[in-house]
């Protein structure tokens, strides 16, 4: 059965160190001024400033090589506006809930557009890929850039390895789930290691 299509962006699944993830998760402000929708799964970055009660403010990460980010997308408190749309709608106010943790592993749907992953890529680094998210499902649209798996430490993401289940396999229609490590973290003093 060939891997199926489906991107949905960054899902956390575990620590580094083996540790299940339980849902730990930081609340960020999405400000009315940031015309950018946001949806679970998609990257942010911390912007640099808050709400009138100090809550930090993200915006969705650039998908390109040097860009930090903070963390993924893993749901939003809610009101009325989330409760119709199911997404956190561009230019609208809202918080979000950010698995933020720099020693997170996640999950994320490779693009294997043009040159798709191997076994050999684990270790490398790469980059998002962005897409638009998607208003049905209400997922994230990004996803590992394969094209540009290197060693290059300005790389976003660490390759950690293969997503170990039954519907899931290297090359197997070229869009395989992998763990990654954010590999430019804005919570740790870390700007970026060369892969392996």
């Amino acid at each position: 059965m060939p891997n199926s299509n489906a991107p949905s962006g960054l899902w956390p699944k575990r620590y580094r160190n083996g540790a299940p993830w339980t849902g730990a998760c930081r609340r960020y402000f999405h400000p009315a001024t940031d015309a950018t929708a946001l949806y679970i799964g998609d990257p942010v970055i911390i912007a640099g400033s808050a709400d009138t009660d100090g809550t930090p403010t993200a915006t969705r990460a650039t998908a390109a090589g040097g860009s930090r980010w903070t963390g993924c997308v893993i749901g939003f408190e809610p009101n009325s506006t989330l409760n119709a749309a199911g997404f956190g709608a561009a230019s609208t106010a809202f918080y979000v809930l950010v698995a933020d943790d720099p020693s997170l592993l996640f999950e994320i749907q490779e693009d294997g557009l043009v040159t798709p992953l191997a076994a050999t890529s684990v270790g490398l680094n790469a980059d998002f890929i962005a897409a638009s998210g998607n208003n049905a499902t209400k997922q994230s649209g990004f996803m590992l850039d394969s094209s540009t798996a290197a060693v290059t430490a300005t790389l976003q993401m660490r390759i950690v390895g293969l997503e170990q289940r039954a519907d899931n396999a290297i090359g197997d229609g070229a869009t395989a789930k992998w763990l990654v490590a954010n590999n430019l973290p804005t919570e740790t003093g870390a700007a970026g290691a060369t892969g392996v």
